[in-house]
């Protein structure tokens, strides 16, 4: 029977009792499809996967690797086809010679590794990896080999002229037109490495494909630029835009499955002197989120975010940059109000997550529905909370405003530098200071920081003048402090960052708060006030303290806060 011989050696071995063999067998039996024992046996938690490799190893003499910290040489994985590789769940890592070394987690399926040596005309040496392990990197790797053979196909099909390339969207199988392979394999690539952007610019001589990972923009690919329209062009046909239109800005959204992961995609075309650039940008990511229970903040600031939650009515605004990860902070938020008995309604531009138990609204401003008017009708719905994608306008700031005095708990998000200058940016739009004191209850400011990639990070001994940063004044005599960078390494794309975490800080609003917003204090007064009377902790000083517990670097600090707070630096 299949799989037989795996079962007694982990039985051999100690790992699994014979009852427990049988009760896989039987169940491999009643199931009568591909799957292999070992999977069973996991599945039914009698061995975890670590587990079974780490035996596997022992009684074969075969070494066991973690293919997360493994560099897997692309040439060799493409001597594998794809299609093997998922049947078998195998891929190769490396090759020397006429030398073929492939991860597997049932180094027993000799079926499997005859079928590769055959293919490949290779000899075939084992490494034992986790299935699971194995699944992922056959995603990632296979995902950017279909990148770059859709891009090849589609550029020998586009030698004629630029304008030929939109034809290669037509075949007798739509999923298999070269552009259309191309775009699909560039967002499932993207998605598998967690990018939260992608960038199509064109140039002169060629298509340049970036994608942002941990907030930089990573080179990934360059295209001919005769395939460029055609890559516009099925781009704006899955986003609903028109196609013929090529001398304004388009913006829109879709939704696509491939090889069943449902991707939420934003899409945003402008003109340039070389034909559109696009930027798509992925609305729902598989990115994990630190402190993801804490709406991704520290404790201190946790705790001031649930005091401001208990407020019954009021706006809340979360600011800072695109991409800084409000929208991620403001859906956490609504997840955890969500519990409670209340109305809660979105009107969002467009909607990036669906989220249980709360009515969502898209912005279309073809049917007509924009944040004013669908503002207007939310509060004839009897909303108790209201969200605002984006408060864009007067109207939308002053509905906002007036929907917050009038016993509705309102949040939204703003793009200010930091919490303080919220205030100004709000009167700046023509919100008058009273309306504004009266219906602003909290302001959370935030960023994204890169975090040191663990696999290359080292220490060094810190500068005195980066000291004399990070404390505010010049280093002790003989004062030694050890911060951390990273060196760059494949893991981390050669940056030395991998991964980001968020900083907040958070301005309550008391009565003496609102009452200095209204008499138009300044930014300054406002941030001195809120540091002393409540213990703001500034996202300056919340970076210091990410450098300090070596989580993130000087240089990273400098880039984030430096425009936050120039006279902190003091004098070079």
């Amino acid at each position: 029977m299949k799989g037989i011989h795996i079962g007694e050696v982990l039985v051999e071995q100690g790992a699994i009792t014979k009852e427990q063999l049988n009760e896989g067998l039987k169940q491999l039996k009643a199931e009568a499809n591909d799957r292999r024992l070992a999977e069973v046996l996991t599945d039914l938690g009698y061995v975890t996967d670590r587990e079974l490799m780490e035996v596997l190893g022992r009684s074969m003499g075969l070494e066991v690797i973690d293919l997360e910290f493994f560099h897997i040489d692309e040439r060799a994985v493409e001597k594998i086809p794809k299609q093997l590789a998922i049947k078998y769940n195998i891929i190769a890592v490396s090759m020397e010679g006429s030398c073929l070394t492939v991860a597997t987690a049932d180094p027993l399926d000799l079926y499997a590794l005859e079928d590769i040596r055959l293919v490949t005309n290779m000899r075939i040496l084992l490494i034992l990896a986790e299935r699971t392990q194995i699944r992922h990197a056959i995603e990632l790797n296979y995902s950017g080999i279909d990148a770059r053979a859709a891009a090849r196909l589609a550029s020998e099909h586009a030698v004629f002229s630029r304008t030929f390339a939109e034809n290669l969207m037509v075949s007798s199988d739509e999923d298999q037109a070269p552009i259309v392979r191309l775009l699909n394999s560039l967002l499932l690539k993207g998605y598998n490495t967690n990018a939260s952007d992608i960038h199509i610019e064109p140039y002169e001589n060629e298509t340049v494909v970036r994608m942002r990972r941990d907030g930089m923009l990573i080179p990934y690919m360059t295209l001919s630029p005769a395939i460029h329209q055609g890559i516009v062009a099925r781009t704006k046909i899955l986003a609903k835009m028109d196609i013929a239109e090529k001398r304004k800005s388009q913006d829109g959204h879709f939704k696509i499955t491939l090889d069943g992961r449902e991707m939420n995609v934003r899409v945003s075309f402008v003109p340039t002197i070389y034909g559109e650039k696009g930027v798509l940008r992925f609305l729902t990511t598989n990115t994990p989120i630190d402190r993801s229970a804490a709406f991704g903040m520290s404790g201190d600031n946790y705790r001031k975010m649930k005091q401001l939650l208990r407020i019954p009515h009021g706006i809340i605004y979360f600011t800072g940059p695109t991409g800084s990860g409000k929208t991620t902070t403001l859906y956490s938020v609504l997840q955890y109000l969500s519990s409670r008995l209340v109305n809660i309604v979105t009107i969002e531009d467009p909607v990036e997550r669906n989220l249980p138990k709360i009515n969502q609204i898209q912005v279309g401003d073809r049917a007509g529905l924009n944040f004013q008017t669908g503002l207007r009708s939310i509060l004839r719905q009897d909303p108790d909370i209201i969200m605002i994608g984006e408060t864009r306008d007067p109207e939308t700031a002053e509905i906002s405003a007036r929907a917050a005095i009038t016993g509705h708990l309102v949040f939204s998000t703003l793009h200010t530098n930091d919490a303080a200058s919220s205030v100004t940016r709000l009167m700046d739009m023509g919100i008058p200071a009273y309306l504004a004191a009266a219906s602003i209850a909290g302001i959370v400011s935030q960023r994204l920081m890169r975090k040191v990639c663990p696999y290359c990070q080292e220490e060094y001994e810190a500068r005195p003048e980066e000291l004399k940063i990070l404390y505010g004044k010049p280093a002790a005599p003989g004062e030694h402090v050890r911060l951390r960078r990273g060196k760059g390494c494949y893991l981390c794309n050669e940056t030395g960052y991998k991964g980001r975490i968020a900083i907040h800080e958070i301005l309550s609003v008391d009565a003496e708060m609102k009452r200095m917003i209204s008499e138009g204090r300044k930014e300054d007064e406002l941030k001195a006030y809120a540091i002393r009377s409540h213990g703001m902790t500034t996202l300056k000083e919340e970076a210091v303290k990410m450098v300090l517990a070596g989580i993130t670097t000087f240089e990273e600090m400098e880039r984030l806060v430096y425009t936050i707070d120039m006279d902190y630096f003091g004098e070079d």
